[in-house]
């Protein structure tokens, strides 16, 4: 009997998923190939402003409260994480990524509910979080499966701007670990200042942020030249953008890249892709990227990245018909002031990194 049963629950549950992303007209270059002992899943979600249901004293968290203007309470908060676990076991296909960036979200409680509050609780994922002295009181944080990922280190950058030292944003979460290999991994978790109160304005801060972790991954290249690092995150900024074509330096030409350089893996999305990963009224963009070491995007070494890209997640249940700007939109969990119940403002992006 428990045999049948575990066999019911594969039928109901993971092929009618399989089917699902192999038939999504979104999705036909999805992988969802089980990825051995050595593969790495890697992605990054920004996950809209996940706030537990408490009121914080110290940070501008009101309005995600139960008498906040988004009367944000046990109900919504329920929905938001099962939300949450669905994109996340679903970008990993026969088993969930072995590597989580996620940022816009409050503390370590809502980081450890989607750990262990959730079915993702099975594989035993653990998590690296730091609070930040971002005003809204939002942060980054990286979960991982201790069975292909083991910490060594890790801290958090602190970003003070020496032209706006009033001004607060997001820590950059630095980790680094050995896989399954013994092979050592440099990770870096972002979520750059957002365009609000203008995009011309705001530029200047988002341009220092990539400063400080070019030379946070100077230190790691001056080290180990064929270091493997990998850099995720909500840049607010295009590939293409000053912050991270210029101040970063992370290219968007692989035949420009060398031994000690970064490569932008969106890049080539950006030039054949329909969608990006955040519409703002009528515009897709691309600002939710991943970038890595040359080491990684050359097939230098053993650790490189499969197809030499990354992906966009852009299955169907993450976006609804846009009415008012035509094409598609984000399926968010609020539109203004309005709950309407979906996922996020941002569609997650994900690469594969594998040992040959």
């Amino acid at each position: 009997m428990k045999i049948l049963k575990c066999f019911f629950i594969v039928i109901i549950v993971i092929f009618p998923l399989r089917a699902y992303l192999q038939e999504n007209t979104f999705l036909k270059d999805f992988d969802d190939d089980l990825r051995g002992k050595y593969g790495l899943r890697i992605m990054f979600y920004n996950l809209e402003n996940f706030y537990d249901t408490h009121n914080d004293s110290i940070t501008l968290d009101d309005d995600f409260t139960s008498f906040g203007m988004k009367h944000w309470g046990r109900e919504k908060y329920a929905t938001k994480l099962n939300n949450t676990y669905k994109v996340i076991a679903s970008v990993g296909g026969w088993e969930p990524p072995e590597i989580i960036g996620i940022c816009e979200v409050e503390n370590k409680w809502v980081v450890s509910e989607i750990a262990n509050g959730t079915p993702l609780r099975k594989f035993n994922y653990k998590y690296i979080h730091y609070d930040s002295p971002d005003a809204r009181g939002i942060d980054v944080a990286l979960l991982y499966r201790p069975d292909k990922f083991t910490p060594i280190f890790h801290q958090p950058i602190r970003i003070v701007f020496p032209f706006d030292t009033v001004s607060k944003t997001r820590d950059v979460l630095y980790v680094r670990g050995l896989t399954t290999t013994k092979d050592t991994l440099h990770l870096f978790v972002n979520h750059f200042p957002s365009k609000y109160g203008g995009a011309m304005i705001t530029i200047p801060k988002r341009n220092y942020v990539a400063s400080i972790l070019k030379s946070k991954v100077d230190s790691i290249l001056m080290q180990s030249p064929s270091a493997n690092i990998i850099i995720m995150g909500d840049f607010n900024d295009e590939p293409t953008d000053e912050s991270l074509l210029k101040n970063l330096n992370a290219k968007c030409n692989i035949s420009d890249v060398k031994s000690t350089d970064l490569y932008n893996l969106m890049c080539s999305i950006k030039n054949t892709e329909k969608i990006g990963s955040n519409k703002f009224r009528e515009q897709w963009s691309l600002i939710d990227q991943i970038i890595v070491s040359a080491s990684l995007a050359k097939n230098t070494k053993k650790w490189h990245v499969k197809n030499y890209r990354a992906y966009i997640f852009k299955a169907e249940y993450l976006l609804q018909t846009d009415e008012t700007y035509m094409g598609v939109r984000t399926f968010r969990t609020y539109t203004g002031a309005r709950y309407t119940g979906g996922y996020s403002d941002h569609l997650p992006v994900f690469m594969d990194l594998i040992y040959e």
